[in-house]
């Protein structure tokens, strides 16, 4: 890929706000119920010229419901709403390849890519929590192993699904009478150890060709299956060192993987708080603090890290083998490793960690100028081709960045001025997959 690399940059909307008290600060509390909410914060993106909007997504209720917002609508729905009120914004929505049939997910996805005129990507997760299980009828989650097996299937279905319909099979010629070219329309007959799909699939290909796809775990089975599929990963990362450490790690798997190592953007997940000057964020981040306590973050930590709460003291740092310990963790591995590095890094205090934001995504607390040097500085140490951003309450959050940063990172022309490209496939730079179909035809005629 020989286009100049630039920023790639995701607004993440977490209901009311990233920050648990949010919803406290918001004129309306629910607002993440309505369509509207979802619009504006679209509209914000757009204009500060960002490459999509991303929502994330459990099938479960989580347990922290009676306390602070949840992510509680259906993701592809949402978006569905938004792509009739936007023209530009990328649509990435996630989904579970545990819970979900391939030929259903394949056909919603491609409905709205082709609804949005190839705005679509999808974040393929295995769903770590355990309480989706007895959603679906299963009483234990399966193990890790399993659920990237059928990950690792379920992707290669919806490929073929997206790939049943060649780049020309839709003629639609009127004076002819042919509106499809049934020679290049293809069952896939796929057979294999959890899926049987015949297929095509009903919809023709999409504008992008395929969807672009997008992971977000940071295991082994997790890196394995991103660098084999993924066009951009997301991951938590709070350490420049290790940041790099993944980012070569990801481009050499996809390299074993016969795939350009250009073609798989990592995208970390950050969270800034901006002000018009550093004491100003921090100002503001203390009165969102001030609405939430200590008490309930030290239990989301320790159960965030697969420990007693009684293992943790607020003023004393963390247990100092945490990176040596092999158990069963009830979150996301990136997560947890992402946590303790911070920690161990700069030698932080429980309570520390705490005011730092214990999610896993790195946080900047400053002025503008200060968080565009942190985004330029992991940039073009090949620590991140961009970030999924995430923001501290609702519209006004993404505004703060979209207003004060955005422009500074055009000064310095690491970031686009206005949109250029059709697609969000086209947008992250990255080729057009053609149909393996078309492939295989063409290998058959010699």
């Amino acid at each position: 890929m020989s286009k100049r690399r630039t920023l790639h940059l995701n607004a993440n909307i977490i209901n009311a706000g990233t920050h648990p008290a949010a919803w406290r600060v918001a004129e309306d509390p629910a607002a993440y119920l309505k369509g509207d909410y979802y619009v504006e914060i679209a509209r914000v993106a757009e204009r500060g010229r960002l490459d999509a909007i991303f929502l994330s997504d459990q099938p479960a209720l989580r347990p922290e419901f009676a306390a602070r917002p949840t992510q509680a609508l259906d993701p592809l729905v949402v978006f569905s709403y938004v792509a009739a009120a936007t023209q530009h914004i990328g649509l990435v929505f996630t989904a579970s390849t545990t819970y979900n049939h391939p030929y259903n997910l394949a056909r919603r996805t491609a409905s709205l890519d082709h609804l949005s005129n190839g705005r679509v990507g999808l974040n393929l997760v295995t769903t770590y929590n355990p309480d989706a299980a007895g959603n679906f009828g299963h009483d234990h989650r399966p193990e890790k192993s399993g659920r990237y097996d059928r990950a690792n299937e379920f992707t290669a279905v919806l490929n073929k699904l997206w790939d049943s319909w060649e780049d020309d099979a839709l003629i639609a010629d009127r004076a002819s009478g042919v509106f499809a070219d049934r020679s290049r329309v293809h069952a896939i007959n796929h057979v294999g150890e959890h899926f049987r799909v015949k297929g095509a699939l009903g919809a023709p290909r999409s504008p992008q060709g395929r969807p672009v796809l997008l992971q977000a775990g940071s295991s082994e089975g997790g890196k394995a299956f991103a660098a084999r599929y993924a066009d951009a990963v997301f991951t938590a990362q709070t350490v420049l060192e290790a940041g790099r450490d993944f980012y070569s790690e990801i481009r050499n798997l996809a390299r074993g993987f016969g795939r350009d190592p250009d073609s798989v953007l990592i995208l970390p997940g950050l969270f800034p708080i901006v002000g018009d000057t550093e004491q100003a964020a921090i100002q503001r981040k203390r009165e969102l603090d001030e609405l939430h306590s200590d008490a309930p973050n030290v239990a989301g930590l320790a159960g965030q890290l697969g420990l007693d709460p009684a293992e943790l003291e607020l003023d004393r740092p963390l247990p100092p083998d945490l990176l040596e310990r092999h158990h069963e963790l009830p979150g996301a591995r990136g997560f947890y490793e992402a946590t303790v590095q911070l920690a161990y890094r700069y030698n932080l205090t429980v309570r520390q960690l705490l005011e730092q934001g214990f999610a896993g995504h790195r946080r900047i607390v400053g002025s503008a100028e200060q968080v565009a040097d942190s985004i330029e500085e992991w940039f073009r140490e090949r620590a991140a081709d961009g970030f999924n951003l995430n923001f501290d309450a609702g519209a006004e959050g993404l505004a703060l960045f979209v207003d004060q940063v955005v422009p500074i990172l055009q000064e310095r022309e690491l970031f686009r001025r206005e949109y250029e490209e059709t697609t969000l496939r086209e947008r992250y730079g990255l080729p057009h997959v053609p149909s393996q179909f078309t492939s295989v035809k063409a290998a058959a005629n010699g």
